[in-house]
């Protein structure tokens, strides 16, 4: 803050006004750690830090992961997070496998092209369905780096890919179930495919008795 005297002349009474002028400088005593940073929520990662973790080939969604385990403190510690998590993982011999089912409406009779388009329905709504919980994130990460496995299955109808759906979400096991438009071939709303996410052995505990489409 600076004061500027201003000198009124030929009034009534001559006098000395002082205004205050905010200086728009940075003060040369202001550390560093004195600027403001951004602003950012409980699930937000710092940018910078997250692109110094990328241009060390950690994958985006395990840097955000470790930014947000470290409290966005700063690159190397989440560095140093992930990589202790990593050695620790291969010390256990964390052989776990992810897959990813799609269970079809047989009942409905449908199409090829049309099964095709509902599990590709059912892939996308599972998949934006991982994205609502961290560890959900994680797993879809591991899984994309394992082999990304996708199986489909055939489901007797309606009702019974509501029980599977009911039996995997018990196991906390991500679910989607597709109700279509009903534009072509089937009644609007039918359930069509039924997409299930998970560890392997866990998947199979809900769809291991059903046969391949």
């Amino acid at each position: 803050m600076v004061l500027v005297p201003l000198d009124f002349s030929g009034t009534a009474e001559q006098s000395s006004v002082f205004i205050t002028v905010r200086s728009h400088k940075r003060s040369e005593n202001m550390e560093p750690s004195e600027e403001p940073g951004p602003e950012l929520g409980p699930t937000d990662v710092n940018p910078v830090f997250l692109q110094q973790l990328r241009e060390l080939d950690i994958p985006e969604e395990a840097a955000k992961q470790a930014l947000l385990q470290t409290g966005n403190v700063s690159a190397e510690e989440a560095a140093m997070y992930y990589f202790n998590k990593l050695e620790n993982e291969e010390e256990v011999g964390d052989d776990l496998q992810f897959k990813m089912v799609f269970v079809v409406n047989m009942d409905l009779g449908m199409g090829i092209g049309k099964v095709a388009a509902q599990v590709g329905h059912a892939a996308v709504g599972l998949y934006q369905t991982l994205q609502e919980k961290n560890s959900w994130r994680e797993m879809a990460w591991k899984w994309d780096h394992s082999g990304a496995k996708k199986v489909v299955l055939q489901g007797t109808n309606a009702a019974h890919l509501m029980e599977l759906q009911a039996l995997a979400s018990s196991l906390s096991l991500p679910t989607h179930l597709v109700q279509d438009a009903g534009h072509t071939q089937v009644a609007s709303g039918s359930r069509t495919v039924l997409g299930i996410m998970g560890e392997e052995q866990m998947v199979n505990n809900v769809t291991g008795s059903l046969q391949l489409l």
